[in-house]
């Protein structure tokens, strides 16, 4: 598996381009619509876009992506929240380009899209949808966990107590893993347990 992380040009979250096979690919939060361009440049097309969320800064490439055949996933919680008026309104009102949810998840639900497996851990806190996604030794956390940090909770639907619970569910995990953040750098599931001054591992 390769994984190309893209940061963001303004406000945006990280994204990332995974392909196991060098042609076909999975976008996880394509924050902006520029994913389309990278890919091309890659030689990739993209076949499912994974969210983990639907903040604007975390969906603004979906609709270009959308409308060249890429089917789009989320947790089931998350997909009336989208394009709801509590998201769209957040800071001042935005707006999302257009675009379909094809299929959401359950907690613990596995899949497999472009020879790439995946489970579904659902992670409410961030927001009550929010999810993340674990395949082999990597977790693409989204805003749940970050590098000594986690996501903010005063945004529509978010709630701390459910924050907590979702890390320390990903610290339960046995074992490592790399963590892929929604925002800033990578970093590692053992780095957090220990270090993390925001949920600490009991």
């Amino acid at each position: 598996m390769d994984i190309f992380k893209i940061e963001p040009l303004g406000f945006a979250s990280n994204s990332y381009i995974l392909t196991a096979d060098g042609k076909s690919a999975v976008v996880i939060d394509p924050s902006e619509p520029r994913i389309k361009e990278i890919l091309n440049n890659k030689g990739l097309k993209c076949e499912a876009v994974l969210l983990t969320h639907g903040h604007f800064d975390h969906v603004g490439g979906c609709g270009r992506l959308f409308a060249e055949g890429a089917r789009i996933y989320c947790g089931e919680r998350e997909k009336d929240l989208i394009f709801s008026r509590a998201f769209l309104n957040m800071f001042g009102g935005v707006t999302v380009p257009e675009f379909e949810i094809n299929k959401t998840f359950s907690d613990g639900e596995n899949f497999e899209v472009c020879g790439l497996k995946f489970t579904v851990m659902n992670t409410a806190g961030h927001s009550a949808g929010s999810v993340c996604y674990i395949t082999e030794d990597k977790i693409f956390t989204g805003d749940t966990l970050m590098c000594d940090g986690v996501g903010r909770t005063d945004l529509p639907t978010g709630d701390y107590s459910e924050l907590v619970k979702s890390v320390k569910k990903l610290y339960s995990l046995s074992g490592d893993y790399k963590i892929y953040c929604g925002h800033g750098p990578n970093t590692t599931l053992l780095n957090e347990r220990r270090f993390n001054s925001f949920v600490r591992s009991e």
